[in-house]
């Protein structure tokens, strides 16, 4: 096990009926805020109404900023930056899934950063102050709500990159299950594979062989994680399904399951986001496309063990008695999984032909070297996992 630091400051109100407590627990933070959402589904529902009465009551002025993108995009920060500068909000309340929330963040960092925020994520300035965040997520699937990370795409140069801080973690996160009762069912599904990613990318990438605590840990969210998303498709108004959810989401990336595994890349994630990007392809489907084809490429030349024991621990595969073998059958019977829950689980699925690999890769390699790990995932290795995952 690797030497870590653990510290998450967020926050955690969960539960039925909790909306009620928005407007006291945020009072102390100041006498304005913008309230962010995404498309019409927060008022369809009566989630925004409920909200802002909430900061209302406690004499909060509520600037609203909706229309965030399913991939969130540069100009909505900056129209949010602008808003908080001009209008001297004290906080940022996001109120959606983790576009929303990640949008959020970023107006929060822009509004306290002497320049573009654009520069952060390409990895030029760093984030040394934020406005308080508060999160109430839609949607089971980033985790945002209890971590510093945010990934917005900019329209002009193509690119969908990740940054983080941890002056970007949400100050106080509300999570009520009943607002994911109206989830579709496909974005249901594809929060639960983002979310089993989130846990995956550290079990299988850790450079440590040693890691028994964070290894139990990931694959019970996994299994809770597979499970729950399974149920709230059969029964989308089933409390207890949600809550599971919704729970283990946050949980997957708040840090937990990563501490003490070691430095690790996020390639997955890495290649998705070129598929989001160019494509505008729902971050979970492309997530769902990858996994299966990257898990034999992980099998056939980095990690057998790990994905073999995946395989057994998580997903009932027999011990084959070749290491191998196990491995690959471990990554068809998550693909399997993926059909079950109706998300993809190739490329051609997704209308993406093999001819795009050399765009794809290039647009991912300019991540790859923002984050240091070009050595590991060049153009080379990146075209050769797609050829997995085609």
């Amino acid at each position: 096990m690797e030497n870590f630091e653990f510290c998450n400051p967020t926050k955690i109100i969960f539960g039925k009926g909790i909306l009620g407590r928005l407007g006291g627990e945020v009072r102390t933070l100041g006498e304005k805020c913008i309230l962010v959402t995404g498309s019409e589904s927060a008022r369809r529902t009566g989630s925004y109404d409920l909200v802002k009465a909430g900061l209302e009551t406690e004499g909060i002025t509520v600037f609203d900023l909706s229309g965030v993108k399913a991939n969130p995009v540069l100009s909505k920060v900056r129209e949010g930056t602008e808003m908080a500068c001009g209008e001297r909000v004290c906080f940022i309340v996001a109120l959606g899934g983790g576009s929303v929330m990640d949008t959020a963040k970023a107006i929060a960092a822009g509004a306290r950063l002497n320049g573009d925020i654009w520069e952060v994520f390409e990895g030029k300035r760093e984030i040394k102050d934020a406005l308080p965040v508060i999160c109430i997520p839609t949607l089971a699937a980033s985790g945002s709500e209890m971590n510093g990370f945010m990934v917005i795409t900019n329209e002009k140069s193509g690119y969908k990159l990740a940054a983080g801080s941890p002056f970007t973690y949400p100050r106080i996160s509300f999570l009520a299950p009943e607002l994911t009762f109206s989830v579709p069912r496909n974005y249901t599904a594809y929060g639960g594979v983002d979310a089993v990613c989130h846990v995956l990318e550290p079990y299988f990438n850790s450079p440590d062989p040693f890691t028994p605590v964070q290894d139990e840990i990931a694959e019970g969210l996994i299994r809770t994680l597979m499970h729950a998303t399974g149920g709230c498709m059969e029964k989308p108004d089933n409390y207890q399904e949600r809550a599971a959810l919704m729970w283990a989401a946050t949980l997957a990336l708040n840090g937990i399951t990563r501490a003490g595994v070691g430095n690790h890349p996020f390639p997955v994630h890495l290649i998705e986001h070129s598929l989001s990007a160019i494509y505008g392809v729902p971050h979970g489907a492309g997530l769902a496309a990858l996994l299966p084809g990257w898990m034999k490429w992980k099998a056939t030349f980095r990690d057998t063990k790990k994905v073999a024991q995946f395989g057994m621990r998580c997903l009932g595969c027999k011990d084959k008695g070749n290491e191998k073998d196990t491995a690959l059958e471990a990554a068809d019977a998550f693909g399997r999984w993926l059909s079950e829950v109706e998300c993809p689980r190739t490329l051609s699925e997704l209308d993406i032909p093999g001819k795009d690999h050399e765009k794809i890769a290039q647009n991912a390699l300019f991540q790859s070297r923002i984050w240091g790990i070009e050595n590991d995932y060049n153009a080379t290795v990146i075209k050769e996992i797609l050829s997995f995952c085609q």
